[in-house]
């Protein structure tokens, strides 16, 4: 069963949220974490480091290296296991309870492409 949906928001309200396409170039175990990696996502015109909580849904984390997917970029950085994530993965059906997929584009466009 999926999730009720959530309250009505305006399009302004929706247009504040910046999601981007990114390229994954890197997965790598965060120290001390059960659950985190930490993605180096190429933006094109610069990289960041993202924290993601995957090691428990995916077998393989390094599977999505190489992979372009969609990601908040205009979140404030959170600060977890001592680093900050610039940004956050978007996934589909976490909160659903069953096992996440990426978002992703359906070809490769230019990383930094918008959505929406």
């Amino acid at each position: 069963m999926t999730a009720p949906i959530k309250p009505v928001i305006s399009k302004a309200e929706f247009d504040r949220v910046d999601i981007r396409v990114g390229m994954i170039e890197l997965v790598e175990d965060v120290l001390g974490s059960d659950r985190l990696v930490r993605l180096t996502i190429d933006f094109g015109d610069h990289k960041r480091k993202i924290l993601a909580g995957m090691k428990e849904e995916r077998a393989n984390t390094k599977e999505i290296q190489g992979r372009q997917a969609l990601f908040v970029v205009n979140l404030e950085p959170k600060k977890m296991m001592g680093e900050f994530s610039q940004g956050m993965l978007l996934d589909i059906g976490y909160d659903d309870r069953i096992p996440p997929v990426l978002a992703i584009p359906e070809r490769n466009v230019p990383n930094g492409t918008r959505a929406g």
